[in-house]
């Protein structure tokens, strides 16, 4: 793979959410926010829900689509099959990636082109967490937790014997079809789930004409139960995942499958000091080919990774309103087998660790969440030094925040946290060739354990036709571990000279101090109401800048991002559109080039025909309605790929209630 894709079709769908999701009301459970019952707007970290309505108008193949139209969320971009989120700058092993609260045990923070075995058309929700909670997932999340909840195994009873759903949809931009079916049943105390999802789609076209190798085909199926008994139950499933996805401006494709066992258990304690007691835990086998055309395998990688914890909900304890004690535990043996071997070999990473989450109400309308972790990481793998290595950490993190109300309809939050974080496997061991970003990359075993202190502070307005969220946030990083490109290029035997003349670029990891500051907002205002539908406009902006100690800029940084629209919601009709304005980067890395600005405006309309079934939804979405030329600033190949032009999506949805 010598010219990777910066982008490919994971922002196809740029913000289109926005303009096609509902306001979440205020009386929403976030799950992955806290271990107790909490609605979005009580905690002191802004938490972003999409619901399933938002990811099916993205119609994107990778979960950073269906972020995209968050403020501070970003993709990394690479191929349509491989995209990560990118949460205020920060990515890999700065931003965890979670299924249902158990890891999505994969290899994208391995390399870019590696996509994320998790499909949004399997996805009943996704949660954006900053702030005190992340540390109940591990250091691993300094920049936050992305958790896709899916159902998979049920948490609940249904209401209703069975209910379903089926969608199928069309895109023009890469003549791209798309099916999920989602069904869940009640027999019994029994509660059961399936599903599966198909897509198939082509190279991408771009305003300068089609992308070459730029297709995705993806296919999955899951099955799962729970079994419930009092306020109790226990519960399973198995998924499996197949892809195929082609590496734009590169011959080579990748072919991908993960199966998967996932249990989740609950347990009611009873009404004294231990509630409730959960268990959880994970098994995967992950492995991916990157493939010649002629079929000829260059490399496997290979993932097989156990994720369990346990967390004991506590009652009151004099002003503590609410506890929890959690442990979790991580095994995972990495390797590689082939051309691209030599850039990682095999590696065992362990970690064991125990975390307290707690809330405190200090007055009627001032409450307290605080948190701490402690963990112990081992990692084992051969640097370039040839001699097999382990190095051992020990990364104590805490955070405490604080939700001020001061009247219904204002609440101010302040979050700070201090978070250790141990290297990750590619930053110790790195030692070759990775021709996915085209970069010959060397690890250091000697690399410290990275620190971020963290400053946040939100507001919330909620008035009758007002809603407003904004964030303003600093982190200062200690031993902050980053990719540093020196200008030169290395062959695939590691013979490195100044200039380009070679095909990868060196990459070493290194160390030092980084600041992370920025600032985001969304808002709507209705403007009128009539009958049942309301007419509204709405404006988001993001903006983050990061610099080294050493006066240059953290690189690959996306770009401030500022637009707005109007909406219309009805019970039979929905419609708008959004404008959105990405600025341009001229703060690069070192040894990067700018980024130029560009224009996109995305619109859809939906109808539902029949009253008396509101499951059955009619949509059209139209994405990049400008045509502009775009570029990833995050990739390390934005100079060589665009993204998507125009696209025109037709959609339909058949659900039960």
């Amino acid at each position: 793979m010598r010219a990777p894709l910066l982008s490919g079709a994971a922002i196809a769908a740029l913000l289109p959410a926005v303009a096609f999701a509902q306001q979440a009301p205020t009386n929403v459970i976030t799950v992955t926010a806290s271990p107790i019952a909490t609605g979005l707007d009580d905690t002191p970290t802004i938490t972003a829900r999409v619901d399933r309505s938002a990811i099916l108008a993205a119609g994107g193949s990778s979960i950073a689509n269906s972020l995209a139209g968050v403020p501070g969320i970003s993709a990394t971009g690479f191929a349509a099959g491989a995209s990560r989120p990118i949460i205020r700058g920060m990515d890999a092993t700065r931003v965890r990636i979670l299924e249902d609260g158990s890891s999505s045990s994969d290899v994208s923070d391995i390399g870019p082109d590696h996509g994320i075995p998790l499909d949004p058309l399997a996805a009943q929700s996704i949660e954006v967490v900053r702030g005190a909670a992340t540390l109940r997932y591990g250091s691993q999340a300094i920049g936050g937790v992305v958790n896709v909840l899916n159902n998979r195994v049920p948490m609940s009873l249904p209401t209703a014997p069975f209910s379903a759903e089926a969608t199928g949809s069309y895109g023009t931009v890469s003549d791209v079809g798309e099916a999920s079916l989602l069904a869940d049943a009640k027999v019994g105390d029994f509660a059961l789930h399936a599903d599966g999802f198909y897509r198939h789609a082509g190279d991408y076209d771009t305003p300068d004409g089609t992308q070459q190798n730029s297709y995705s085909r993806a296919h999955g199926e899951s099955v799962g139960g729970s079994y419930f008994f009092g306020e109790s139950h226990i519960g399973g499933a198995v998924t499996q995942y197949n892809a195929n996805y082609g590496i734009p401006s590169d011959t080579t494709h990748i072919v991908m499958q993960q199966t998967k066992g996932m249990t989740r258990n609950s347990f009611d304690l009873g009404a004294g000091l231990f509630k409730t007691l959960t268990v959880d835990g994970s098994y995967a086998n992950y492995k991916h080919s990157e493939v010649e055309p002629d079929g000829t395998i260059d490399t496997t990688f290979r993932n097989k990774e156990y994720d369990g914890h346990a967390e004991l909900l506590l009652g009151p304890i004099g002003p503590v309103r609410n506890s929890a004690l959690g442990v979790e535990y991580q095994h995972r043996n990495f390797s590689a087998v082939g051309a691209d071997a030599s850039y990682l070999f095999p590696t065992v990473t362990e970690s064991e660790a125990a975390y307290l989450f707690t809330e405190m109400p200090l007055f009627a309308n001032l409450k307290l969440q605080a948190s701490g972790r402690i963990e112990h990481v081992s990692v084992k793998g051969t640097p370039s030094t040839d001699v097999p290595t382990k190095v051992d950490y020990t990364p104590i993190s805490g955070a405490i925040g604080a939700l001020l109300d001061v009247t219904p309809a204002l609440k101010f939050g302040v979050t700070f946290s201090s978070t250790g974080r141990a290297p990750a496997q590619t930053e110790l061991f790195a030692r070759g060739g990775h021709d996915g970003p085209n970069t010959f990359e060397t690890g250091d075993p000697n690399l410290k354990i990275e620190r971020a202190n963290s400053l946040e502070g939100t507001v919330r307005v909620r008035l009758d036709k007002f809603r407003f969220d904004g964030s303003i946030y600093s982190t200062w990083f200690r031993n902050y571990i980053y990719g540093d490109l020196n200008g030169r290029t290395c062959d695939d035997d590691g013979v490195c000279v100044d200039g380009d003349s070679e095909d990868l670029k060196e990459l070493n990891y290194r160390q030092q101090g980084a600041h992370f500051r920025g600032l985001e907002g969304q808002a709507s205002y209705q403007l009128t109401k009539i009958g049942d539908g309301t007419f509204e406009a709405k404006a988001l902006a993001d903006y983050t800048r990061a610099t080294l100690d050493n006066g240059g800029n953290v690189p690959r940084i996306p770009p401030y991002r500022i637009g707005g629209g109007l909406s219309w919601e009805s019970k039979p009709f929905d419609a708008g559109f959004l404008l959105l304005y990405v600025g341009r980067q001229n703060r690069f890395g070192a040894f990067d080039t700018a980024t130029p600005s560009y224009k996109q405006l995305n619109a859809h309309v939906a109808w539902r025909p029949f009253s008396a079934h509101p499951g059955v939804e009619l949509a059209i979405v139209g994405q990049n309605l400008t045509n502009d030329v775009q570029r990833n600033a995050a990739a390390l190949n934005k100079d060589e790929v665009e993204m998507p032009g125009r696209n025109v999506r037709f959609v339909l949805k058949v659900a039960t209630f």
